[in-house]
């Protein structure tokens, strides 16, 4: 049994993000090939979010101590809580490392004794340096597009608009801010035959309440509820040109971005900020642009409408990389493989060791 550890306290939601469509995602392949895998989740009982998951298996357990007591391997999912389990336990990084002092020492005692993997290069090296590690002893296993995504049909004929849509979660580190700069740059605001769409995702925070009242207001957007499922926005990019992931990088680094591979499997342009994680996303179809910079997001979007649709050779490529099934079987050799030994251990090693008893000096002996 593989269990993936969600954050305690809080459920699984559906359609909001990459590390809960990474997680479910996992799950789901898993399950497929016949290897017993499950999302645990602590202190909610039934109410955890499985509603919204029919076929993925959900356990929930009342207290984080209670993982003691699960077979096989443990995966905590961005949490990194020092709790005994009955195996070597891992971590998946799907966030970068926080920036308040007071949330550091959690980080780094919590990381110590686990196996660490992080979901891109960028986030390999951005990990290893705040942790003070060997970037060589962080395993790294990509994101991926769920197959549904480079399945889905598009329009057959293209339609008069060039349509962009923002598919990220509102708020702030997502860029939804610099989206709404780029919305009063002369070379998109006076184009008449540029629409833009935003979803939901996010609308559930209050953060995100007050974005959707921003976004609602505005006449150059329009906003779209959350799609929920795999298909239900692999079906709503197909309806796109162009998604935009105009992420924040002043504070926060996007560790990888999912929506990145999702959107090209789909058959769309990518105009990325050239930051974090985002550039190992590109599968053929991404602009890379200066970050936190409206002109340069709508100088992108200009690029891409001059590249024309998204040939088709270039969206069967694009299908070919980041795949769930190269994700899992990633996953599955570093849980085969042996992993470094964690600082902490090294650490009680040497304590022991300077504790252990010195060895009696030697005594001459008299030879007859």
């Amino acid at each position: 049994m593989i269990s993936f550890i969600w954050s305690p306290g809080n459920p699984l939601p559906a359609g909001t993000g990459g590390s809960e469509n990474y997680t479910v995602g996992q799950v789901r392949e898993l399950s497929r090939r016949g290897i017993p895998a499950q999302v645990v989740t602590v202190g909610l009982g039934a109410d955890d979010g499985r509603d919204e998951f029919t076929d993925i298996p959900f356990r929930s357990l009342s207290t984080l101590a209670e993982v003691v007591d699960l077979d096989g391997t443990v995966v905590f999912v961005n949490e990194p809580h020092p709790v005994p389990t009955r195996n070597p336990a891992f971590l998946i990084l799907h966030n970068p490392p926080p920036i308040r002092e007071r949330e550091r020492t959690f980080a780094v005692e919590g990381t110590r004794v686990l196996a660490l993997i992080a979901t891109s290069r960028y986030a390999a090296v951005l990990w290893a340096d705040y942790l003070d590690v060997d970037v060589a002893t962080i395993n790294v296993v990509y994101p991926f597009a769920e197959p549904c995504f480079a399945t889905q049909s598009r329009p057959d004929a293209p339609t008069e608009k060039t349509r962009v849509l923002f598919a990220g979660r509102l708020s702030p580190e997502k860029g939804v801010y610099t989206l709404l700069e780029t919305l009063h740059i002369d070379i998109v605001e006076q184009d008449v035959d540029l629409t833009f769409t935003a979803t939901t995702a996010g609308a559930d925070k209050p953060q995100g309440r007050i974005i959707q009242r921003l976004l609602g207001e505005h006449p150059g957007i329009s906003v779209v509820a959350a799609r929920r499922t795999p298909a239900a926005m692999a079906a709503l990019m197909a309806d796109h040109d162009i998604v935009v992931m105009p992420s924040n990088s002043q504070y926060w680094h996007e560790t990888f971005g999912i929506v990145s591979i999702e959107a090209q499997h789909t058959g769309c342009w990518v105009v990325a900020s050239d930051d974090g994680g985002l550039p190992e996303t590109d599968c053929g179809g991404v602009v890379l642009v200066e970050p936190d910079n409206a002109e340069a997001l709508a100088w992108g979007i200009r690029m891409a409408i001059d590249s024309g649709p998204f040939p088709p050779a270039g969206r069967q490529y694009a299908g070919t990389r980041f795949t769930v099934q190269q994700s899992v079987d990633t996953l599955l050799a570093v849980f085969t493989q042996p992993q470094a030994i964690p600082p902490a251990t090294i650490v009680r090693q040497l304590e022991q060791l300077i504790l252990t008893p010195s060895a009696e000096e030697p005594r001459a002996t008299s030879v007859w």
